[in-house]
């Protein structure tokens, strides 16, 4: 394909490339010889018909350039990433990166020395998919230099030249390639994408904490989530990642169950069914992806006990785990347990064990250290004790004793 031709003719949405704050940027930075297109995710979802993100474009012009003719136009250009040509250009409020057509003159890891000036084709050739290498200029015309077009429509997520060398530039495109064909795969892998990620996995290794779990937690809510981990445990690279063993119909259970319940995908929980049996998993795999605190004692809690869950519970053992636990830790600790249980998705009793926060209020004790302490009993460390006591018999009741009989009985064990 040459230089100048487009991509043949296709049917596609280009309404969004008239979008006001858009409008405006291309405008600004297609005068005065610079000429600026839209790249990359925005093209390709739009393809699709996938709702878009955000909006990424490359330009002939240098950063100085797209800094003059952005302000020219009265919108502010802010230096994000001058070194690898990249300003972003807010319009509306919104904002778009902007970054000077390049190409790489060495790769070493996660930034690579660039040089500015390329043509668009050397452009292209730099980025990791085909299916990310795919440009539109304000007409909607489509340019493609490296059958990133036809890959999209088989749903064939394709290294651009050699696989091999492509991951060593940066051994987090492993992850990436497996997330992207679970987000707009069909079928298998690529098998030569695959085949360059197997012989480099090891350079997972190496691999931050941060960025393994942007890509790992994005991946495990994309739609084909669950084949593709498989496929990534059987070839010995989830392993590398999480460090464990992986539970592969523990994931496809917890899809199904989010499925059957019309809830959205859960990322922790997803994590947690492929990767947690115990405490340590938890520990371990929160170091390892350097969770954030919320997160870690999420699957923490998630993991302790969860095997002690289950239809088998009494409805007043169910409510008084909630009410110890809290929503969010009994919800965790039911959904791990039904992942594990080999039921059905469907399953109406694990369903109800699941449903008992949405449909029973969690309630408060009703009575207080103050309230023991009119009572006449000195505050002090036996008033936590009391409350502690009231509470335990409170619960045993079924949260049924009133207040006032809460007080009669501290008041009978104070005598």
């Amino acid at each position: 394909m040459s230089e100048a031709t487009p991509v043949l003719d296709i049917d596609w949405d280009t309404g969004w490339l008239r979008e006001p704050a858009l409008v405006k940027v291309i405008a600004a930075l297609n005068t005065h010889g610079v000429e600026t297109r839209v790249v990359g995710g925005a093209v390709r979802d739009a393809i699709l018909g996938h709702p878009r993100g955000d909006v990424d474009l490359a330009t002939t012009g240098s950063t100085d350039e797209v800094d003059r003719l952005a302000t020219a136009a009265g919108l502010k250009a802010v230096p994000t990433g001058v070194a690898h040509g990249t300003m972003t250009v807010v319009s509306d409020g919104r904002p778009f990166e902007v970054t000077t057509l390049r190409h790489d003159v060495e790769t070493h890891g996660r930034h690579a020395t660039v040089a500015f000036g390329a043509a668009w084709e050397e452009d292209a050739r730099r980025r990791d998919f085909t299916m990310n290498a795919l440009y539109a200029d304000r007409d909607g015309r489509l340019y493609d230099w490296v059958g990133g077009y036809p890959d999209l429509m088989a749903r064939r997520v394709r290294f651009i030249g050699d696989p091999e060398a492509r991951i060593r530039e940066d051994f987090l495109r492993i992850l990436r390639f497996f997330r992207f064909h679970a987000q707009f795969g069909h079928g298998a892998p690529d098998a030569d994408g695959l085949a360059a990620a197997i012989r480099q996995r090891l350079g997972v290794l190496g691999l931050s904490g941060e960025r393994l779990r942007q890509e790992l937690l994005r991946l495990l809510v994309a739609p084909g989530a669950a084949a593709t981990v498989e496929v990534m445990a059987d070839c010995g690279i989830l392993g590398l990642v999480t460090g464990g063993v992986a539970y592969i119909g523990s994931l496809e259970r917890e899809v199904a169950v989010e499925a059957a319940e019309a809830s959205p995908p859960d990322a922790l929980m997803r994590l947690a069914a492929v990767a947690i049996a115990i405490p340590e998993d938890a520990e371990r795999i929160s170091d390892r992806l350097r969770l954030s605190n919320a997160q870690r004692h999420r699957l923490q809690a998630a993991a302790a006990g969860w095997w002690h869950v289950g239809p088998h519970l009494s409805e007043a053992v169910r409510k008084a785990l909630l009410y110890r636990q809290g929503a969010q830790t009994y919800r965790d600790r039911a959904t791990l347990a039904f992942a594990r249980s080999g039921m059905a998705a469907d399953d109406p009793e694990w369903r109800a064990l699941r449903a008992l926060p949405d449909r029973w209020p969690v309630p408060q004790l009703p009575v207080k250290g103050a309230d023991i302490v009119a009572l006449g009993i000195p505050a002090g460390p036996a008033i936590g004790a009391i409350i502690s006591r009231l509470e335990t018999e409170w619960i045993e009741s079924d949260f049924s004793l009133r207040r006032d009989e809460l007080l009669a009985r501290a008041a009978a064990a104070n005598q």
